[in-house]
């Protein structure tokens, strides 16, 4: 078996070293890890494939402000458990706590759902990847914890959106848009996963069953944020129809507000990758989310 520790949806200020996963593991959980691997990177976070004492598990380490809302999604990993999903468990401190506080910031650790990840290009794993999401976002329909709170809206007038003469107009008419479509269109709102990455998903070639690492539960919001988010790392529109397809026949959204609300929400989600690119000072991948941004700019 393993155990994932992953980080939250959040912006964090520092990763932690090896070290001090370690002590962590070792101090907090009694896990002494035989082996610690970096997971694929989702936008907003990071996480490590943990194996110790013949177990695998995922790491989760959070912004220092980001505790109430990571132990939300650990709560909503186990009401998801309890509908049939398959999702990472938490795994309790030695006492008992859901989070261990560290100088980074909130740690977690999940004991891994079996299965290997999902390859977002491939359209027979698209299908599991948008069965799930869906799966995921009907279920939680009626999931309530105090950690969550309303999903992040940018801010245009963040200081770090004076990076590059072009990033303020293009963030402020993506929230602009944003902000039309959630008072003139009537959306789907619930739990957010926030950053549903194809390697938060999972699929168990010995049963076909599917399910997912963690539930960020980023917060509540529309849900076609989700669907954006996942459309962006399957390369766009025109190679997602197969995750698309998957989503709409398990989620709680239909077709009309889909195809309605998702060009807005494409733009948006883009949005969000400059703002977290500008925050890190990464050029390449401001200049990326330029292009995206251009791409979904409605014609003047």
């Amino acid at each position: 078996m393993s155990v994932v520790v992953t980080l939250s949806t959040e912006i964090i200020a520092a990763v932690p070293d090896d070290d001090l996963l370690r002590s962590t593991l070792r101090d907090q959980w009694h896990l002494l890890p035989a082996e610690i691997s970096a997971l694929p990177g989702g936008l907003l976070s990071h996480g490590w494939d943990v194996t110790a004492g013949g177990e695998r598990f995922v790491a989760r380490l959070a912004a220092p402000t980001a505790r109430q809302p990571v132990e939300a999604g650990l709560a909503a990993a186990e009401h998801l458990r309890t509908t049939g999903i398959e999702a990472g468990q938490p795994v309790r401190t030695l006492g008992g706590a859901l989070t261990a506080e560290t100088r980074c910031g909130p740690m977690a650790v999940l004991r891994r759902a079996p299965g290997r990840t999902l390859d977002g290009r491939d359209p027979v794993d698209q299908q599991f990847w948008g069965d799930r999401l869906g799966a995921v976002h009907r279920a939680l329909q009626r999931f309530h914890h105090p950690g969550l709170g309303r999903w992040n809206q940018l801010d245009a007038d963040a200081a770090h959106l004076a990076l590059e003469p072009w990033l303020r107009t293009a963030v402020t008419g993506a929230i602009t848009a944003m902000t039309r479509l959630t008072v003139t269109d009537r959306l789907t709102y619930g739990v957010l996963h926030g950053d549903p990455a194809p390697e938060i998903f999972l699929v168990d070639p010995a049963t076909g069953r599917a399910g997912l690492l963690d539930c960020g539960a980023s917060g509540t919001g529309p849900l076609l944020y989700d669907v954006a988010a996942a459309v962006v790392y399957a390369g766009g529109e025109e190679t997602s129809a197969e995750l698309l397809d998957g989503y709409l026949a398990a989620a709680p959204v239909n077709e009309d507000e889909l195809h309605a609300a998702l060009p807005v929400m494409l733009r948006f989600r883009w949005a969000v990758q400059a703002d977290w690119a500008a925050r890190r000072g990464d050029h390449d991948a401001l200049r990326h989310a330029r292009e995206a941004l251009t791409e979904h700019a409605p014609e003047e």
